[in-house]
């Protein structure tokens, strides 16, 4: 065999042993992660499961040592989440539109990029201490409209960053065929780059979902909690996450239950969001 021919087999046996040690690698390191995220899971049903009862869905949180449930922070969650979702989803949306249909060389979309970034790798106790400074020292109290507003600030830079990205995924042949018809602009933004891409937006959404429903700094400087029902948005209000903080920590049984079956209620309630929004939203 020649010198060329021997040098061509010893560098596809190289080639192959770097690209064995790298899918090792690769397997190890899924396989790492695979561990954890398993490991959590199987604790948050086992400890979740127990906690399971009808009291937990129809009875306010209780004092210690005492039975109760968590309707109260059920309640608080979903209305909070859902009007924090409700007001930040349009705007990032409509953000993200303009960054991918209008703004990509002005300066104006770069500036809104840039603050959108930041917003984006804000650590939540700062959105928190923002609405705590301009909103509930301002008021002089805690209310559920208060954590709305830093819960909708955490969604908002997620919606527009997925939007933005999945408009940009739209093949510009579509935009042009639609032009070259004498369709306006806002109507192929509506009825096309925006349905073409609507599985990724909605994925950005639910993603935002799951961010905020977990939160529990930016609820704490803002709604804090309440032990009592109520709907009032301009009066503290309980929530999962502040209920399942202040029950961890706590040296009774009854509050550690409830607090695992809290954390089972956020992580069931998120799997079903995604299975049944993938399921309606799938691209066909």
């Amino acid at each position: 065999m020649s010198s060329t021919g021997s040098f061509r087999v010893a560098r596809h046996k190289s080639r192959k042993r770097v690209n064995a040690i790298a899918l090792a690698l690769s397997l190890a390191a899924m396989g790492f992660g695979l561990v954890w995220l398993v490991w959590i899971l199987v604790e948050t049903i086992r400890l979740g499961l127990g906690g399971m009862v009808w009291a937990t869905f129809t009875q306010m949180t209780p004092a210690p040592e005492e039975a109760g449930g968590l309707a109260n922070a059920i309640a608080g969650s979903l209305l909070m989440v859902g009007l924090a979702t409700a007001i930040g989803t349009p705007v990032g949306v409509l953000a993200g539109v303009y960054l991918a249909e209008y703004g990509q060389k002005g300066w104006l979309g770069s500036v809104t990029r840039f603050i959108n970034d930041i917003l984006l790798s804000a650590p939540s106790i700062v959105i928190g201490l923002f609405i705590y400074s301009s909103v509930v020292a301002r008021t002089k109290t805690f209310s559920a409209w208060a954590g709305i507003l830093a819960l909708a600030l955490i969604v908002v830079p997620v919606v527009i960053r997925t939007t933005e990205n999945m408009l940009t995924l739209v093949p510009n042949a579509l935009r042009e065929a639609a032009y070259a018809l004498g369709t306006p602009k806002w109507r192929v933004i509506l009825t096309i780059t925006l349905k073409s891409a609507r599985a990724g937006v909605v994925t950005g959404i639910l993603l935002a979902v799951a961010r905020i429903s977990g939160e529990t700094a930016p609820l704490l400087f803002t709604a804090l909690s309440n032990q009592f029902w109520t709907t009032d948005l301009g009066t503290p209000m309980a929530s999962l996450p502040v209920t399942i903080f202040k029950f961890a920590m706590s040296p009774y049984e009854n509050w550690q239950k409830l607090a695992w079956a809290g954390v089972f209620l956020i992580t069931a309630g998120v799997l079903v969001l995604n299975i049944v929004a993938r399921t309606l939203f799938r691209q066909r």
